[in-house]
């Protein structure tokens, strides 16, 4: 309480500080009271949670169903196999029948009272012992009538009677489709019974596959319609596969099966929609075996695969109209107003045109050798470069039509307005010209005139791919931005096309090169045509092509330069001189081009030579330091230019150095000074220079490395020197090196020249102070020592003093 207020004033005071108290007292009352009814609450029971079964009931009786079913058809069979000898005729026919009528007729009843899943268990059985029964009819009464003909017989009457069972009981499933499986048999294996051989065979199963379509058409009942399918598709592809193998021997007899194959195939394909493009591409296949196996029994071998192409490309150009595969949409006649779904015709046409394609692309991947052989076949040279001598082919006998597969193809796809068609067709005719002269058998001349012709065309399109792109339909645009102009992709094809161009066209200018290694006089003319390609593409194209294209222009002109070099009869270190002159042109060139990117590409390629000719004068290494002295003076000259001087100027000092120190060995120069300090002065210069622009760099910076490389290899050599030249020239040295430090207070020419000296110093006085270290009595150096010790520990305090300034004053310096 305060004192100091009056009383009227304090009792209020008091009033309210008693009202807060009781407030907190009730709601804290409040709190135990809900804290003990929540502790003394009973404890409420586990709500139980409900156990989901793990099968249902309809799943559990079908699976009793099932076993009860095949238990009662296992012991049929072990009845029947095992228990039929010791009955008789009548035993037998009456077990049978009555067993058999039994589980017939028990799913009648059964369905009656809505038993259908106990009915069709019940059924087949009823269906297995039939099987059984004709097995034993076989057996008892038949025995001498054939296998293959009972079997067709038996299925035959099988699959009437499952069927009209089926047809019956139409509420169980299990008979039609059985039916089905059953009437795949008779014909086969009836035409088997009769003598026929594979052809046949092929027939019969063709003619079942056609009556399993017609089922499959005429039938409601899905189950019945996917067994029909499945066994269609089973028997018709075993008459297709063989028809096919028949017309690779014997294409007289396999044709007709290959049209009637082709024929049901293309019904197939126009009545039923889901398979009308893999029926239509199988249809396709037929026609063209048989077409093209007419062909091949009435040509030469040579044209076997040609006519087969001719087949396939006049198949797809009918088929499709002259217009592209996946062009072909339009809406079904069940479809809604502005559906996109294709139509059967379209799918048959798409069909059509792919087998077309599946077959002349395989004609293409026969005819591709001779391509491979045209472009590597100059590399199996077996002798010297410049001897006249020519590889062997490498595709001896090979057949001479595969230019035609070519030629065909690329016609095709010239027909095409697709970008993909485009491309293909300028492959194909790159593929074309440089297969011509090994199929053909050019001459050398006209064989490297070829390639290089190939590779002019090829570069040409490079450079301007609007020649082939032209008439193609506009790219479809990107997605467009919130604000502004949608973007487009009209560069896109021509962009295809100039990569792809160019590239062929690199390869066939290779290809020109290593032909033209086998004669002197072509290697100058084939190296002059690709340096001047190179050159053009460089000049007129874009992109990368163009620095690639750079990059071969040096590198043709490093080619002609080493071939003038070789065939003066210069030995390698000489040539090595001589390809100098490349690295020469293109610092020009990029001293011209400026920044321009093509002047990157350009001076790379032109050290890629330059560090080439720096290897050929390795073995003569006077040839090595000039070669060295001269690549320095190219990179100084270079250095020149702001852009390159960050970079080339290291290169340049490096070169210099590199011929100095292989200079100083050609003159058998052994002392150490002579090779650092050709890199200690110009070391120290670039360190006052550094300083005057920079007056805060560190003087280990600017001078350290500099100093080092001189002062440090000098005094190991010192110390291993018996002459007293080097040590005193060395101490000289590091005096004026540490006086210059302590007058200009630079750290590391202080501590540097300081470290030496005394080094060098000790060095001297070494023999000395061994000499009277030998002369004294032992036990003087330990005294001695024990005294040293004393004195310093009796001054130890103002040591510490002293070597805290010292380090003071090294730390101020730079």
């Amino acid at each position: 309480m305060d004192p100091s207020l009056p009383p009227a004033e304090e009792l209020v005071l008091v009033d309210r500080e008693l009202a807060r108290l009781d407030v907190h007292r009730a709601q804290l009352l409040a709190r135990r009271d809900w804290l003990l009814r929540v502790l003394h609450a009973p404890v409420a029971a586990p709500v139980p949670v409900p156990v989901r079964p793990e099968a249902t009931p309809r799943s559990a009786q079908n699976v009793l169903l099932s076993l009860g079913g095949g238990l009662l058809a296992v012991a049929a069979v072990a009845f029947t196999l095992v228990s039929w000898g010791s009955m008789g005729i009548g035993g037998r026919a009456a077990v049978l029948g009555a067993v058999t009528s039994a589980a017939l007729l028990a799913p009648v009843a059964l369905l009656r009272k809505g038993l259908r899943s106990t009915a069709e268990s019940v059924a087949a059985l009823g269906l297995v012992l039939t099987l059984l029964d004709a097995y034993a009819l076989h057996r008892v009464a038949l025995a001498d009538t054939g296998a293959l003909s009972y079997t067709a017989t038996a299925a035959g009457v099988l699959a009437a009677v499952w069927g009209g069972y089926g047809a019956a009981l139409t509420r169980l499933r299990i008979p039609l489709p059985a039916a089905v499986v059953a009437a795949q048999l008779p014909l086969p294996l009836g035409t088997l019974a009769a003598g026929g051989g594979v052809l046949s065979f092929a027939w019969a199963a063709l003619a079942t596959a056609v009556l399993d379509l017609a089922v499959a058409r005429r039938t409601t009942p899905a189950p019945v319609r996917i067994t029909a399918f499945v066994t269609a598709g089973v028997l018709g592809g075993w008459a297709l596969l063989t028809g096919l193998a028949l017309s690779a021997g014997t294409p007289l007899r396999a044709t007709p099966l290959l049209l009637a194959c082709a024929a049901v195939l293309l019904y197939g394909a126009v009545r039923i929609a889901p398979t009308a493009l893999p029926a239509a591409a199988l249809a396709g296949l037929a026609l063209i075996a048989s077409a093209g196996g007419l062909l091949r029994s009435a040509l030469p071998e040579v044209w076997t695969v040609p006519g087969y192409a001719v087949c396939a490309v006049v198949l797809a150009g009918v088929a499709l109209g002259g217009r592209e595969v996946f062009a072909v949409v339009r809406p079904t006649a069940g479809s809604t107003e502005g559906s996109t779904a294709p139509s059967a015709a379209g799918a048959v046409r798409r069909g059509l045109g792919l087998a077309g394609g599946g077959v002349l692309g395989l004609a293409l991947v026969w005819a591709l050798p001779p391509v491979a052989a045209g472009l590597l076949g100059p590399l199996a040279r077996s002798g010297a470069p410049w001897s006249g001598a020519h590889a062997e082919p490498l595709l001896e006998g090979y057949p001479a039509t595969a230019p035609l597969v070519l030629l065909l193809a690329a016609a095709t796809l010239a027909t095409v307005p697709r970008l993909w068609a485009r491309c293909g067709t300028l492959a194909l005719t790159w593929a074309l010209l440089t297969a011509l002269p090994v199929s053909l058998g050019f001459p050398y001349a006209a064989t490297s005139t070829l390639l290089l012709l190939t590779a002019a065309g090829a570069l040409g399109v490079a450079v301007r791919p609007a020649l082939l792109t032209r008439g193609l339909p506009d790219p479809e645009p990107l997605a467009a931005p919130v604000a502004g102009p949608a973007p487009t992709r009209g560069a896109a094809p021509a962009e295809v096309v100039a990569w792809l161009a160019f590239a062929g066209g690199l390869a066939s200018a290779l290809g020109a090169v290593a032909l033209g290694l086998d004669v002197r006089a072509a290697t100058f003319a084939v190296l002059g045509v690709v340096l001047a390609l190179c050159a053009g593409v460089a000049a007129l194209g874009t992109g990368a092509r163009r620095l690639v294209a750079a990059c071969g222009a040096v590198l043709a002109a490093a080619g002609l330069v080493g071939a003038g070099a070789v065939a003066a009869h210069a030995g390698p270190a000489v040539t090595g001189l001589a390809l100098l002159a490349v690295p020469a042109g293109t610092a020009g060139v990029g001293a011209w081009l400026r920044r321009r990117p093509v002047a990157v590409a350009v001076e790379g390629a032109g050290a890629a030579v330059a560090l080439c000719a720096l290897g050929l004068t390795v073995g003569r290494p006077a040839m090595l330091a000039l070669a060295l002295a001269l690549a320095g003076v190219l990179a100084a000259a270079t250095a020149v230019r702001p852009e390159r001087r960050p970079v080339v100027s290291w290169a340049a000092a490096a070169l210099f150095l590199l011929a100095t120190w292989v200079r100083l060995a050609v003159w058998e120069v052994a002392t150490p000074e002579a090779y650092t300090l050709p890199v200690t002065v110009p070391a120290l210069a670039v360190g006052v220079l550094r300083r005057r622009r920079d007056p805060e760099a560190s003087s280990w910076t600017a001078y350290g490395p500099g100093l080092a490389v001189t002062l440090l290899p000098s005094l190991l050599a010192a110390w291993t020197d018996p002459e007293w030249a080097r040590p005193l020239l060395l101490g000289l040295g590091a005096l004026v090196v540490t006086l210059l430090g302590a007058r200009f207070r630079l750290q590391a020419l202080l501590v540097l020249g300081g470290v030496v000296l005394a080094l060098d110093g000790l060095h001297e006085l070494a023999p000395y102070v061994v000499q009277v270290v030998g002369a004294l009595p032992r036990w003087l150096p330990p005294a001695l020592a024990g005294l040293l010790l004393l004195a310093v520990g009796a001054t130890y305090e103002q040591r510490l003093r002293d070597a805290r300034r010292l380090r003071e004053r090294l730390g101020r310096m730079r």
